[in-house]
């Protein structure tokens, strides 16, 4: 039997951050379905007229995804990493995005990046080797 696991949020995101996260959550549960080949299309217009994400920036669209979404707050890396990249993308800005993987034991994991660092993710995120990465387009 397993047991549940949610990551805690220390504060509420602004009712209108919630508001766009419900809705973005909601395209990233269904875009977490598609191929890969896919999601990159998808992200990859997306983040086109962007800026680069700071880390704080990540950070608050990160935390709002897992506010509103139980799935976003447990194990479901693959849309609270889209949840996440697209929020930043309603303000105007990208952060790295990333799918990886390690080999001992095997494991696949999807995070962003802001700044050269992972976005809350603890040193884990470093076993892992990207296998697909979308950074913000320079201008």
């Amino acid at each position: 039997m397993s047991t549940p696991e949610t990551l805690f949020v220390a504060d509420r995101p602004p009712w209108w951050l919630r508001a766009a996260a419900r809705v973005v959550v909601a395209v990233a549960v269904a875009m977490a379905h598609l191929p890969p080949r896919r999601i990159r299309q998808i992200l990859s217009v997306a983040r086109i007229g962007a800026v680069p994400a700071s880390y704080e920036q990540a950070r608050a669209a990160r935390s709002a995804a897992i506010a509103v979404s139980v799935t976003c707050a447990g194990k479901g890396c693959l849309p609270r990493s889209i949840a996440t990249a697209l929020l930043c993308r309603l303000r105007g800005c990208w952060p790295t995005w990333r799918v990886g993987a390690r080999t001992s034991p095997f494991g696949a994991h999807a995070w962003v990046e802001a700044e050269g660092r992972a976005v809350d993710e603890g040193e884990n995120v470093l076993a892992f080797r990207p296998v697909m990465t979308i950074e913000p387009r320079h201008r």
